[in-house]
């Protein structure tokens, strides 16, 4: 495997980003693998980082690089900061740098598929959110998406009127409470509005521990994926909110996403 540590200037953000890639190393010997990369490129991983780290946790946490060796895929792991992967109402727009330019750099700059059967997307706490917010929004470049313990009711948590320390945190990204409830932003409202539509949705794969303060939110997001009917994988466990459980399930969801290649 090569460990790639990059400085990157993005457009959409006017300003250099740091990424990491991981790519898989194909011996001499194996001609027809190759051949396949050549063609279509790496199978590739998006992978994305919570509220507190950036984008070199996953390799400093887990070994992620050792687990994306037995499935043959790279993994691009990119930075947003504190941004829950939004287009910023005041801010930056971290959405389209990651939906849009990251990928575009991605199958640019390395010999990363760019094909949706061949693109995943996965990520931990904020970047659970993110994960599944841009799969959904995004079907067509995406087969399937993990979240880890993601934020995927902002209203029962970081809007929670009980609890407002977070407000200073997420009003500068999605406006106030009422400004981010019909959004695109609102997973629960997102795929409700998808109801009934004929686009095909990525599969999910969601898990969380069951100890850990995100666990309710994480039940309202499975009650109403199972009500409208996505292709949802659920999985729980003992465990917090902690790098230990992620560690164990980013293997799971790896071979849930890969198992048919």
């Amino acid at each position: 495997m090569a460990l790639l540590q990059c400085s990157i200037k993005s457009e959409v953000l006017e300003m250099e980003q740091p990424m990491h890639v991981i790519l898989p190393q194909i011996k001499m010997v194996e001609e027809e693998r190759r051949k396949q990369i050549k063609k279509n490129g790496f199978p590739v991983l998006y992978l994305l980082h919570g509220l507190s780290d950036d984008n070199t946790v996953w390799t400093r946490m887990t070994s992620i690089e050792r687990y994306a060796l037995k499935y043959g895929i790279a993994v691009v792991m990119p930075n947003v900061n504190r941004s829950f992967y939004a287009d910023m109402k005041h801010g930056l727009k971290y959405y389209t740098y990651v939906s849009e330019e990251v990928p575009y750099m991605a199958t640019t700059y390395f010999p990363i598929s760019d094909r949706r059967e061949d693109s995943y997307i996965a990520g931990l706490s904020m970047g659970g959110y993110g994960a599944f917010m841009i799969a959904i929004r995004n079907p067509d470049r995406f087969c399937a998406a993990a979240s880890l313990s993601g934020v995927l009711d902002l209203t029962s948590t970081l809007f929670s009127t009980d609890d407002e320390r977070f407000i200073p945190l997420i009003e500068p990204i999605f406006g106030s409470r009422e400004e981010y409830l019909p959004s695109e932003y609102n997973l629960l409202g997102l795929i409700e509005k998808l109801k009934g539509s004929n686009v095909e949705l990525p599969r999910l794969y969601q898990c969380c521990g069951t100890e850990d303060f995100l666990y309710p939110a994480n039940q309202l997001f499975k009650a109403a994926a199972e009500k409208f009917g996505l292709d949802l994988t659920y999985e729980e466990g003992p465990g917090t909110h902690e790098w230990g459980f992620w560690d164990r399930y980013i293997q799971r969801a790896l071979e849930w996403m890969l198992k048919d290649r």
